[in-house]
């Protein structure tokens, strides 16, 4: 069987499950059919949010470290680590917003695959960490990149050279979590944020992402520019002068992604 499953329901949202009981580890055959995945949903226009999460017991507690013992050498590790940076950097740059809904454990490539989406939800003792270097490894899905982005320099060299994890709690204080949900509620309440994402225009909600990734990048005086040129293009938009006339209105918009 394969490893992920896909769920797209009538109002555009995509549910991706990882489906790897116990552990949910991110075997090779698992970056390649999320890659699959995404492919298709970007070209689906039905599809507006996708939302990343578990079954069973985790989020994802790591990578497959199985896999690991059929390496022959570093440059073979090293060409694995490319394969997962690209998919994780293709996730942050997506045109439609992904969120994560984590529970339970997101671990080494787990926190990295979250750390690249968009949105992150998580629990109360969901455990987040990247302990590589408890294996004598490093991050290698550029999560000593985003980590320090999302939660500092001094906190993320801690977490990484304890190795050891922080809950979902700490995690929201920190800025890396958005915000913390029961495991009962948790998918459900992804859900309707999701829906609530999804029910804005297509065209400026893709407009969003993009601005905030030069942001990220650090490229201020790009980004207003860019800023200023998509504000002339939502305002000239089909969505944005229905957005107008229907707050002119008092009535919820009727976007048609034009």
């Amino acid at each position: 069987m394969e490893p992920l499953k896909l769920a797209i329901d009538e109002g555009g949202v995509a549910t991706i499950t990882i489906a790897r009981p116990p552990a949910n580890a991110l075997s090779r055959r698992v970056l390649e059919q999320l890659d699959q995945i995404l492919t298709q949903v970007e070209k689906d226009d039905h599809v507006r949010v996708i939302l990343l999460h578990g079954e069973g017991r985790f989020f994802a507690a790591g990578a497959d470290i199985k896999e690991f013992l059929q390496v022959k050498d570093g440059s073979e590790f090293a060409e694995l680590a490319k394969q997962g940076q690209r998919l994780f950097d293709r996730m942050e740059a997506f045109s439609k917003p992904i969120i994560a809904a984590i529970h339970g454990a997101a671990l080494g490539g787990g926190l990295e695959l979250a750390m690249a989406c968009h949105i992150r939800l998580a629990t109360e003792d969901t455990k987040l960490g990247l302990p590589e270097l408890q294996l004598g490894l490093i991050p290698g899905f550029a999560g000593s990149q985003r980590l320090p982005r999302l939660v500092g320099r001094a906190k993320a060299l801690e977490m990484m050279l304890t190795s050891e994890p922080i809950t979902g709690s700490e995690a929201k204080t920190l800025g890396l979590i958005n915000s913390l949900h029961s495991e009962q509620t948790l998918i459900d309440d992804a859900k309707a944020l999701a829906k609530k994402i999804a029910a804005k225009s297509r065209i400026t909600t893709a407009m969003v992402l993009e601005l905030v990734q030069y942001a990220c990048d650090d490229k201020f005086v790009e980004g207003s520019e860019r800023e200023a040129e998509l504000f002339g293009k939502a305002f000239d938009s089909a969505d944005g002068k229905e957005g107008i006339q229907a707050f002119l209105e008092k009535r919820k918009p009727n976007f048609n992604d034009q």
